[in-house]
């Protein structure tokens, strides 16, 4: 018995739809670090919890060390949807024109990680993602890297010791005016090509939490690491507002709780992956580490502290007033403790 054309094609139309159905969203998530560093881990940890609560609805494809996108590229192919989720340092933004974001790049602006994380999940966190949203971005979650250390080919124990050399720093306006208060050359270059210059002298030195110097070997061409935590690396954990927006929303509530709980896994490694990255750098014995001394590093703190003067109007001063006065609260709180 033959069935009619009609009825063929609309049980051929219904088939297709379950099928369509059943194919799993794609996320694309573009990072530029090793798979073995604090974000690279949190990354693939997303993409387990993602895929196992979505039930089979999401497949996340991590792409780590640039394998898709240089760090200047990257966040133009999230905009363009090319890439549907991207994990950038902090710095990215404020070339994106998200100037306020530059907050993070201020030296010593965080005296301690409590600090730090009160500014991201409180409310100056939630008014800086709302500057992205007109550029076609929401920002999901902040993950740490750590604390920022100098390296070089020469030791750095005092601030003479940075005159002339060439420094290697991201995108950064505050970041520039950092290295140049500190007598040295910044360089603007992106982080896949760091190595390659270290190694051939086209920079002599760069700033990076120890577990970005290690897993990227630079500290087989950098003789030596003093440990200053003069600035933070952080990054934000953003997705095109478009492809978000047009989500299931019970997808994306699914999709929210993975990455909160990524980001609670995230930022339980970093410490640990920074300290472990330190004693592995020392056992390899290729580069001397100099812890930089109290004194030492109140003179660094005097010499930087113009630097947030001087973008209080590209910042915003409210924004930076808002972290001092976070700071001084945990500083209050901690003093009860004691």
């Amino acid at each position: 018995m033959k069935l009619p054309v009609m009825l063929c094609a609309a049980m051929l139309g219904v088939a297709l739809q379950v099928a369509q159905a059943a194919d799993p969203i794609v996320i694309r998530f573009s990072h530029v670090v090793a798979p073995n560093t604090p974000k690279g881990k949190a990354a693939d940890y997303f993409k387990r919890l993602a895929e196992e609560r979505a039930g089979g609805r999401v497949r996340v494809e991590v792409y780590p060390n640039s394998q898709l996108y240089k760090d200047r590229e990257e966040m133009e192919a999230l905009q363009l949807g090319a890439v549907q989720m991207l994990a950038p340092s902090l710095s990215k933004f404020g070339p994106l024109g998200a100037r306020q974001f530059e907050l993070f790049d201020l030296p010593y602006i965080f005296p301690n990680k409590e600090t730090l994380h009160r500014v991201m999940d409180g409310d100056i966190g939630k008014r800086l993602f709302g500057l992205l949203e007109d550029k076609g971005i929401r920002g999901l979650a902040f993950w740490d890297n750590g604390f920022k250390q100098m390296s070089a080919n020469r030791p750095l124990r005092r601030m003479e010791d940075f005159k002339g050399l060439k420094m290697r720093i991201q995108s950064s306006k505050v970041l520039e005016a950092q290295m140049k208060a500190l007598g040295a050359n910044p360089q603007v270059m992106a982080f896949s090509e760091v190595y390659s210059a270290l190694q051939q002298g086209v920079v002599d030195g760069t700033e990076n939490p120890v577990s970005n110097l290690y897993t990227q070997k630079m500290h087989e061409v950098q003789k030596h690491l003093t440990l200053s935590d003069h600035g933070y690396l952080g990054y934000a954990v953003i997705v095109n507002r478009k492809f978000w927006d047009e989500l299931p929303a019970d997808l994306r509530v699914t999709l929210e709780e993975a990455m909160r709980d990524a980001t609670g896994y995230e930022r339980d490694i970093a410490q640990k992956e920074n300290d472990e990255a330190l004693a592995a750098v020392r056992r390899a014995g290729t580069t001397e580490v100099w812890i930089l001394p109290n004194e030492e590093r109140r003179k660094w703190w005097r010499a930087l502290l113009p630097v947030h003067k001087e973008f209080e109007e590209k910042i915003g001063r409210d924004f930076i007033q808002a972290a001092y006065a976070v700071a001084a609260q945990v500083e209050r709180e901690q003093g009860v403790r004691k």
